[in-house]
């Protein structure tokens, strides 16, 4: 006995369905964070060792402040008229790291109140793989905008994208 289902094909045709799995390339480059204070926050940011991008002040009521982390694509921007989210509302930015015990001493030394690194393993996954992925630390920056270290040193299978 067969099953007679209607099909729900939704492509558009095309032979290589990897291509319409992938749509458009997109790079997030920017991340808004909502500040109260905007000179404490970019004196944070600074102190912490992020490069300074830009603060572009428009008028009284307009002013953008960007930071990018150390050799990261992705920065972070704040100031002035460029969100209505209430300041501290972003949480759990995760900031990729390769040894996440030396980049909590680097923030600990400039100041900065960061976690211990916590270890949290799904069941299922062998702890012969070290603790790439699952070992985390966090922090908070002035208006309490969360982020979370994130140890990753070798890539899960599917994580990478193929040209």
């Amino acid at each position: 006995m067969e099953d007679n289902v209607a099909g729900t094909d939704t492509t558009d045709g095309s032979t290589s369905p990897t291509a319409a799995a992938l749509g458009v390339d997109m790079g997030l480059e920017v991340v808004t964070l909502p500040v109260s204070d905007v000179e404490r926050a970019k004196s944070f940011y600074q102190s912490i060792g992020w490069r300074l991008d830009i603060d572009l002040v428009v008028n009284e009521d307009i002013r953008t402040v960007q930071f990018t982390p150390p050799h990261s694509p992705c920065s972070i921007q704040f100031g002035k008229g460029g969100t209505a989210a209430e300041p501290g509302s972003a949480a759990g930015m995760i900031l990729v790291v390769k040894d996440i015990d030396a980049a909590r001493d680097d923030l600990v030394s400039r100041g900065v109140d960061v976690s211990e690194v916590r270890e949290s393993r799904p069941p299922g996954f062998d702890s012969d793989a070290g603790r790439s992925y699952f070992a985390r630390a966090t922090f908070s920056d002035p208006d309490g905008n969360s982020w979370q270290l994130q140890e990753i040193t070798t890539r899960l299978p599917g994580r990478e994208w193929e040209d």
